[in-house]
């Protein structure tokens, strides 16, 4: 079901970076099924005790009905926002709808980190070809954990404004590398925190009922999702610093969006 939602979303961004007067509105397309693909989630990040995501969620709504809005006045600044999410899309399609391809990922991800731990002399092994397991505690190594969505989502955001073919190799450098390799270090900690019990605090809050899940949920659905956060406005930051004209996109989305919220709040009083 959620595949059949992101498909349609992708069909919606792609058909967007076709010249014509059906582009605002593919976008609108595109926009709404990824919100969609979104919501249908929603009871797996609750089974993980994930609450980033549902808030994500909930703040999906406002932001699809001021993004909309503007798309049907063909507002440069969400055009340039829906061009960044089309670029992401066709980065990420491949690996998520081409079987081999995405198998071939997790496979190569799945070796790195197996090398790394064995580096930091911490025993694994492989309990199947992408789960990896020391002390009866096993780790999936899915699609979501080889930091293919996080890289296409950055080279999107690059893509948003026209750059020049130096900045976009500048651009392409500080994404890729830094993100395979700091999601690979990720992968290496929450196998390492989860499998060898680091974190056992606070089952109320983090226990989904799995033995020993407490440990992955601080690990991996706080620890390393606020890292991740955290060096994500990091590399933004330095990509900004590459393509100046990105700081002023932001600066121009954040009055967009935020004005609209203000007026809202505004008229309910």
């Amino acid at each position: 079901m959620i595949e059949y939602l992101v498909l349609v979303s992708f069909i919606g961004f792609l058909l967007f970076l076709v010249p014509g007067r059906h582009r605002k509105y593919t976008a609108i397309l595109g926009w709404i099924f990824i919100i969609l693909a979104l919501f249908a989630n929603l009871p797996e990040y609750f089974s993980e005790n994930n609450f980033l995501y549902p808030l994500i969620a909930a703040l999906s709504v406002p932001f699809l009905v001021i993004t909309a809005k503007y798309l049907l006045a063909e507002d440069e600044r969400v055009m340039n926002l829906s061009r960044a999410a089309a670029v992401a899309f066709i980065i990420y399609a491949p690996f998520e709808y081409i079987p081999t391809l995405g198998d071939w990922l997790i496979g190569i991800v799945v070796g790195q980190v197996v090398f790394i731990l064995g580096l930091l002399h911490f025993p694994v092994t492989l309990d199947a070809w992408n789960i990896i397991m020391n002390n009866a505690f096993r780790v999936e190594i899915i699609l979501g954990c080889t930091g293919i969505q996080s890289i296409a989502i950055m080279l999107g955001v690059s893509a948003a404004v026209p750059t020049t073919l130096k900045q976009k190799v500048l651009a392409f450098l500080l994404i890729a590398p830094t993100i395979y390799f700091l999601n690979l270090l990720r992968n290496v900690f929450v196998i390492m925190a989860y499998t060898e019990q680091w974190f056992p605090y606070w089952p109320e809050i983090a226990s989904n009922g799995e033995y020993g899940y407490e440990s992955f949920f601080w690990a991996h659905n706080v620890i390393a999702e606020v890292t991740a956060l955290i060096i994500l406005v990091v590399i933004a930051y330095c990509l900004f610093l590459i393509i100046p004209r990105l700081g002023t996109f932001a600066d121009e989305l954040y009055q967009l969006y935020s004005g609209e919220v203000m007026r809202s709040l505004q008229k309910r009083e």
